[in-house]
C-alpha cells in the first residue's frame, strides 16, 4: 500500500547537511510516508550517509553521473505513489510537526495544488530573532521572481495563511494530482533547466490551469541560502549559467502576449541589462544561448497545451505580478467539477464511485503533449 506522502531528495555533495536533514524526518509527528532519494555523483562523503541510512529510503539511487535537479526529481516522484510529494532540499530541517500541518491544510482545501510553509534562514537565529529565507514565490513586473520576506527579520508580518504564486522548490509541498495535470508527460520539472528557476516555472503552469498554492505559516523549517542574487559573482559559473538559460525558458512557456504589452518596457530595460552584464562580465554564461535555442521546439509544445487548457485569464494572471510581496486573502474553496486533473480532485476518488470510476475519467482526460 503506498504512502499517503512521498519524500523526494536529490542529493549533490550534501554531506555537511543530509544527516541533519534525515533525522529531522525521523522526528515528523506525521508518519505515513516514504522517502525516495537520488544521488547526483556526489563525491564528498554524501554517498556513505546514504548507505547509512539505508534503512529510511522506500527507493533510493546512486548516479554515476549529475543528471540535474529536474531529472532526478521527476525520476523520483514517478517511483512511488502517494496523494502528496514533498520536494525537499538535503539543506532543510523541519519541524516536527511540518508535514502533518500541510497535509492537513490541503486535505482541507481541494483547489490547493501546492503549499508552503514558513522557510527561515539557517544559522545566526537565536529565541527571538529568526530571519525569514521563503514565505512564497512572487513574481514582479519585469519577470524577476523573489522569494517573499527574504532576509526580513521575522516580526509576524507573514503569520496568516493565505494564496500565494507558488512554493520554493527547497521545500515544495505537492498535490499528485496537479504535478499530472500540470505536466508533460512523466516531465513535472522541466528538464531543459537541469537545476534553478524550475520551482517558479512549475508554479507559473499551475497558476494557468488553476491550481492555488496555500502559504502555511504554522508549518516550519530552515533552510541553508547559498544562492542570492546579490552574491551572483560568487557563485559558480554553471549556476549562473543555467539561472541565465532558464530565465528566458520560462517566459517562453509562460508568459502571454498581453503580459508581453502591458510590461514591455521594465521587461525589455531588464533583459537589455542581463545581456549587458553577461556580455561584460559573465561570458561563461553565452553558453546559455544555444541550449536555449535546443530546447525552444519542446518549450513552445508545452506553451502550446498551456494556451489550450488554461483556467485563468492573462488578466487574472497579470494580478500576480508585483513589485511588492504579495499574496491572496485565503477564502473557502470554490464548487469545482472533480474530474481527474483539476483543481478539487481527490486523487483516490472513492467519493465518486471507487476506483472503477476514476480510473474511467483518467482514461478521459485531456492529453498532454510530451517534451
Amino acid at each position: 500500500m503506498s504512502s499517503r506522502v512521498l519524500i523526494s531528495i536529490v542529493t549533490y555533495n550534501s554531506a555537511r547537511y543530509l544527516q541533519s536533514c534525515l533525522d529531522s524526518i525521523s522526528d515528523q509527528t506525521f508518519r505515513d510516508f516514504s522517502i525516495s532519494l537520488w544521488d547526483n555523483a556526489s563525491t564528498d562523503g554524501t554517498g556513505e550517509i546514504i548507505a547509512r541510512n539505508g534503512k529510511l529510503f522506500g527507493f533510493s539511487h546512486i548516479s554515476a553521473e549529475n543528471i540535474g535537479f529536474c531529472a532526478a526529481h521527476n525520476r523520483l516522484i514517478s517511483s512511488a505513489d502517494s496523494d502528496y510529494i514533498l520536494v525537499l532540499n538535503p539543506d532543510v530541517v523541519l519541524d516536527r510537526s511540518f508535514i502533518e500541518t500541510l497535509v492537513t491544510s490541503m486535505d482541507d482545501d481541494r483547489s490547493a495544488g501546492s503549499a508552503t510553509g514558513k522557510l527561515w534562514r539557517s544559522g545566526n537565529q537565536t529565541a527571538t530573532k529568526k530571519i525569514l529565507d521563503s514565505t512564497g514565490i512572487y513574481f514582479t513586473p519585469n519577470q524577476r521572481h523573489f522569494d517573499r520576506g527574504s532576509g526580513e527579520p521575522d516580526r509576524g508580518q507573514y503569520d496568516t495563511p493565505e494564496y500565494v504564486f507558488g512554493a520554493s522548490g527547497a521545500a515544495a509541498f505537492y498535490r499528485r494530482a496537479m504535478l499530472l495535470d500540470i505536466g508533460e508527460g512523466d516531465s513535472f520539472f522541466d528538464e531543459h533547466f537541469f537545476a534553478y528557476r524550475e520551482d517558479a516555472d512549475l508554479a507559473w503552469r499551475a497558476q494557468w490551469l488553476g491550481w492555488r498554492c496555500l502559504y502555511v505559516p504554522q508549518a516550519m523549517a530552515y533552510h541553508v541560502r547559498r544562492v542570492l542574487p546579490e552574491r551572483r559573482r560568487a557563485l559558480p559559473d554553471i549556476i549562473n549559467m543555467h539561472s541565465f538559460k532558464n530565465r528566458f525558458l520560462m517566459r517562453l512557456k509562460n508568459m502571454d502576449m498581453g503580459t508581453y504589452a502591458r510590461y514591455f518596457i521594465p521587461i525589455t530595460l531588464r533583459d537589455l541589462a542581463i545581456l549587458g552584464y553577461v556580455l561584460l562580465f559573465e561570458r561563461s554564461s553565452m553558453r546559455a544561448i544555444p541550449l536555449i535555442f535546443r530546447a525552444f521546439p519542446d518549450a513552445w509544445a508545452v506553451r502550446k497545451s498551456i494556451r489550450g487548457r488554461k483556467r485563468i485569464s492573462g488578466r487574472e494572471m497579470r494580478a500576480w505580478f508585483s513589485n511588492r510581496p504579495i499574496a491572496k486573502k485565503k477564502e473557502p474553496a470554490p464548487e469545482v467539477n472533480r474530474v481527474e486533473g483539476q483543481p478539487g480532485h481527490s486523487t483516490r476518488g472513492q467519493a465518486e464511485g471507487g476506483d472503477a470510476a476514476w480510473e474511467s475519467r483518467r482514461q478521459q482526460s485531456s492529453p498532454r503533449c510530451r517534451s
